[in-house]
């Protein structure tokens, strides 16, 4: 019996180059070679449609985001809002199928009663009042700090929505354990996100630079950039490298002193897959413990050592397989120390035992489709 599931994307998941979307596509991938019929949903308005979904969908919608102020004018989180359409409760409503929201962002019509007799999983990668509220404090821009302050408000308001789903699938352990504390009644399962690495491909050796990878056009990540420029990679002898998506003037302007900081912008998936595997160091910070962070996961997988503070192995369980620096002092000196050592078999046969299989794609989407399928199986069975 074939088996079809509507998946709602906040925007276009290809190219698969920054957290929000890395999920989505490998999730995509994943679920298609478990012979999923993939009916995806995607909201335009950054990036375009994409050739390379149809290889894994059945079929793929595109909608127009309906971005500014108009969108803004509402209780409901303008990230939300801006997501409706028309056309797609629409589509929807053509079939039975169950259906996948990626993230509160396109939850917009979870709650619609039109769709109170289906099967609806709610995917979760960040508590999105928290995550907003810690923008809005590294935001310096007035109009910018306000917004993401008010969007964090009304993010907590519409939180409650979340009671429609049938279950929820989060990427984190503690957001699990938060969800099960704010709704006790539903069914929460934890299920770390999907990735590019289907297997280890760190090599062994050792490389002669360190380096810091994100979208640096995100706060969170410019605030995490700038912090290591200033505070950690000023102080090594060694090659630091920060490459990303749109890194804003602010960094270019701080690394520009030192000339052992490289700043590589907006690099090919090429030269950052070659960055990622010759890198001695992944040096990860963040100041935000919300959700799973996607680089961290990207460093394990294919990456020598990585350093990271707590707050970056949050709810993870992957704290054994870095090594963990949490003030400045901490990051040069386990810089300092990990530059002259090689990474060995051994090391990377600690890596498999921790990161199989649950954060093997190939596990995660059969253990969704059983998550999915065996309750509608099961529902069914009930009623008749």
């Amino acid at each position: 019996m074939e088996k079809h599931l509507h998946i709602i994307a906040l925007n276009v998941p290809w190219p698969a180059n920054y957290g929000g979307v890395i999920d989505i596509f490998y999730k995509l991938r994943a679920l298609h070679a478990e012979g999923i019929k993939i009916l995806l949903h995607c909201f335009v308005y950054d990036r375009p449609p994409s050739e390379e979904l149809n290889k894994y969908c059945e079929q793929v919608f595109y909608y127009k985001r309906k971005t500014g102020l108009l969108s803004n004018l509402n209780l409901l989180p303008y990230n939300v809002y801006s997501r409706k359409d028309p056309a797609l409760i629409g589509n929807l409503l053509k079939d039975t199928y169950p259906i996948l929201f990626e993230g509160l962002h396109s939850c917009y019509y979870l709650s619609d009663p039109r769709l109170k007799n289906r099967f609806k999983v709610f995917r979760e990668s960040n508590i999105e009042h928290d995550y907003y509220r810690e923008l809005g404090k590294a935001e310096s821009n007035p109009v910018k700090k306000c917004f993401y302050y008010l969007e964090a408000f009304r993010f907590r308001l519409y939180q409650k929505k979340l009671a429609a789903a049938d279950l929820m699938l989060v990427v984190s352990m503690k957001d699990t354990a938060y969800l099960k504390r704010e709704f006790p009644r539903n069914h929460i399962e934890f299920l770390p996100s999907f990735h590019n690495d289907d297997r280890i491909t760190a090599r062994t050796g050792k490389g002669d630079f360190i380096l810091y990878h994100a979208k640096l056009s995100v706060k969170e990540n410019e605030k995490a950039a700038d912090y290591l420029i200033r505070h950690v990679f000023s102080r090594l002898e060694y090659p630091c490298v920060i490459a990303g998506m749109d890194p804003p003037p602010v960094l270019i302007k701080a690394a520009a002193p030192y000339p052992n900081i490289r700043i590589e912008a907006n690099p090919s998936q090429e030269r950052m897959e070659y960055l990622i595997h010759e890198a001695q160091i992944h040096l990860l910070v963040t100041f935000q413990d919300t959700g799973l962070k996607l680089k961290l996961l990207n460093s394990l997988f294919a990456g020598r050592f990585t350093i990271a503070n707590q707050m970056m192995v949050t709810g993870s369980g992957l704290g054994s397989l870095c090594h963990l620096a949490d003030t400045e002092d901490e990051m040069v000196a386990a810089c300092r120390e990990l530059m002259s050592r090689s990474l060995t078999e051994t090391d990377l046969a600690a890596r498999t035992s921790l990161l199989f299989p649950t954060y093997s794609n190939r596990e995660q989407a059969g253990k969704l489709a059983a998550f999915i399928f065996t309750n509608i199986e099961r529902t069914e069975g009930t009623e008749n």
